[in-house]
């Protein structure tokens, strides 16, 4: 599966517009629980490994490449985290997370 970057056709989308890569990216096994773990502080792969129960070394590789290749994570010498763009996309999920509150107690 190749890296969904704006401009190019995704999955659910061949119109190349940066929301549907966006989504698509967001929407790959272990994507947000990546970026969850690196909100508060960088992490090693091996904190990733441990955070991110049964997730396959495989996998986490793969999602930090993608991440890598998207700005949104960067290695650094302790490991990994945030970039600038990383950090202003998490802080849009606060409002999805509230959203997301208020729709559940519909199920209720």
């Amino acid at each position: 599966m190749k890296t969904p970057k704006p401009g190019k056709s995704v999955r659910g989308s061949k119109s190349g517009k940066p929301i549907m890569a966006l989504f698509d990216l967001l929407g790959r096994n272990w994507t947000m629980g990546i970026i969850w773990h690196l909100n508060d502080s960088s992490k090693s792969f091996s904190d990733l490994e441990k955070l991110c129960t049964d997730i396959s070394p495989t996998t986490l590789n793969t999602r930090l490449k993608e991440l890598q290749s998207t700005f949104i994570i960067e290695k650094t010498v302790g490991g990994y985290k945030l970039t600038t763009i990383g950090e202003e996309l998490f802080v849009l999920f606060e409002p999805l997370r509230e959203w997301s509150n208020q729709w559940s107690k519909k199920f209720k």
